[in-house]
């Protein structure tokens, strides 16, 4: 069986559609990552989540290390079983929710040592560790350690952290080539910094190059830039990365900076937007996002999108979603975030279809026609 292979369907200028195959399922790109931060999407059942057309999930280290423990998954049969997932799951390393959610934290080069937002318990995540907390959960696809600092920092200051990041990657595929049965089935990415400086990009790149992965990421990036500033260095910084390696922006994002990223070159994605939003009563749809708790859709019996074809709006009037928000309903979180999950699927399944017609352009400008109509 292959462990994983990267293959290129067609090009459309710098987007890309293809597959990742690996041994629990093939991934098709552009691909978006829904994440399942606890071990699941909130507000959906795992075959929901399938059943909109997601290839593979995201998990979090940080916050499955601290609760229920990488040890206890690893002892219940791994993630997949424990939450009903059967295809690939990406794990990232842990780093970023250290630097976002933990106050008490010290870097060092050994790595981070950081109080838990949870209960204020003492914990040490190196980049061996964060490895082997990623084979616990018996992950697919594992991201190598790294620090990933605020863009509106120092130059000097991003340089060093960069630099430590190339040396705790040789460390995480170090770690990673140890777990000799996990290794052998499971993919490592590595994960460019240098924030917004091309230089630095380029150099983060040349390094992660030598030590070599199995696919490569684009850290460091919406964390407060602006999305000017993100395409800016998307402009140049997916092109510094391996060809014929997947691509992955990390952490984005809203439907619009998805179609701009493909533009440049991007394969896959992740974001918490679609969940989140739709708990809070956000649509994503072809025209635009939309607040259902607004007045105006207390009587309103149209669907939230009537070009999406997914069950909630096939079944629901917006005045019902209206009625489940306002009242403060699980089932209001549920099917808005199934409408969002899936709005995001039927996105990204037309990219793919776009790039490999040769119209993708076109696709890029009607959808930001639509999207952008109401502002």
């Amino acid at each position: 069986m292959t462990r994983f292979a990267f293959n290129i369907h067609a090009r459309d200028g710098k987007a890309r559609t293809g597959t990742i195959q690996m041994q629990r399922g093939e991934i098709r790109t552009p691909a978006f990552m829904p994440v399942g931060t606890a071990a699941t999407v909130k507000a959906m059942k795992p075959e929901t989540v399938r059943s909109t057309g997601a290839d593979i999930i995201l998990g979090n280290t940080y916050h499955l290390m601290l609760r229920p423990g990488a040890e206890r998954v690893a002892r219940l049969g791994g993630l997949h079983k424990f939450m009903n997932w059967n295809r690939p799951i990406l794990t990232d390393s842990g780093g970023y929710q250290v630097m976002s959610l933990s106050e008490l934290r010290k870097i060092t080069e050994e790595g981070v040592a950081f109080a838990s937002h949870i209960d204020g318990s003492r914990h040490m995540l190196t980049p061996e560790r964060s490895m082997e907390i990623q084979r616990l959960l018996g992950s697919d696809i594992v991201m190598c350690f790294d620090e990933c600092p605020r863009a509106d920092q120092g130059k000097d200051v991003i340089a060093k952290s960069m630099e430590m990041s190339m040396r705790w990657a040789k460390r995480s595929r170090e770690g990673f080539n140890s777990g000799e049965e996990h290794a052998a089935r499971s993919a490592l990415f590595g994960i460019q910094q240098g924030a917004l400086h091309q230089e630095l990009r380029q150099a983060s790149a040349d390094a992660l190059r030598d030590i070599g992965f199995d696919g490569y990421a684009i850290g460091g990036l919406a964390v407060g830039e602006g999305q000017e500033a993100m395409f800016a260095t998307l402009d140049f910084a997916p092109g510094m990365l391996p060809d014929d390696k997947p691509r992955y922006l990390m952490g984005v994002g809203k439907p619009d900076d998805l179609v701009g990223a493909v533009e440049r070159g991007v394969d896959m994605f992740d974001c918490v937007l679609p969940s989140r939003s739709g708990r809070n009563g956000q649509a994503f749809t072809w025209n635009g996002p939309l607040n259902i708790r607004n007045a105006k859709h207390a009587e309103d019996t149209a669907p939230l999108d009537d070009r999406c074809a997914c069950p909630v709006c096939s079944t629901y009037s917006r005045a019902y979603l209206h009625h489940l928000q306002k009242s403060g309903e699980i089932l209001g979180a549920m099917l808005m975030t199934e409408h969002n999950i899936s709005f995001y699927q039927q996105l990204m399944a037309g990219m793919r279809s776009a790039i490999a017609e040769g119209r993708f352009a076109a696709f890029a400008s009607d959808f930001r026609r639509d999207y952008f109509a109401g502002k």
